[in-house]
């Protein structure tokens, strides 16, 4: 049987890292540059990290602090590129597609709520 492959998977092993990273860096970039809410949320990152560092908790703690704020970013990420295809897809209003962004969104909501919950537990104990 053919093996069916995209021809945007050709790489591999050292070339498909350094490619990986690239693209990485490149997702990270549009999202500072085009999205207002990744940038106060990683401003907000920036402060947070430090400080969960600096607190006197155990490392469990501070790892679910920071955890907890780096997870905000990854599902920004996510939400910024569902509303980024769907504005591909078509600028028309249509349901699914204000089901698609309404969805994303209410996921950041969800891990921004996790943050307070998180630094809460791990801060009163």
């Amino acid at each position: 049987m053919p093996e069916s492959r995209s021809p945007h998977k050709g790489t591999t092993g050292l070339r498909r890292v350094l490619n990986a990273a690239r693209h990485s860096a490149d997702g990270l970039g549009a999202a500072w540059r085009h999205e207002a809410a990744f940038r106060q949320e990683a401003l907000l990152a920036a402060v947070l990290v430090p400080l969960a560092l600096l607190l006197d908790v155990t490392a469990i703690g501070k790892a679910l602090m920071i955890g907890s704020v780096l997870l905000v970013l990854i599902v920004e990420l996510l939400n910024s590129g569902i509303e980024a295809a769907i504005d591909r897809i078509s600028e028309e209003i249509h349901p699914l597609a204000k089901r698609a962004k309404d969805l994303g969104s209410a996921a950041v909501m969800l891990a921004l709520a996790n943050v307070a919950v998180v630094w809460a537990l791990v801060l009163l104990g």
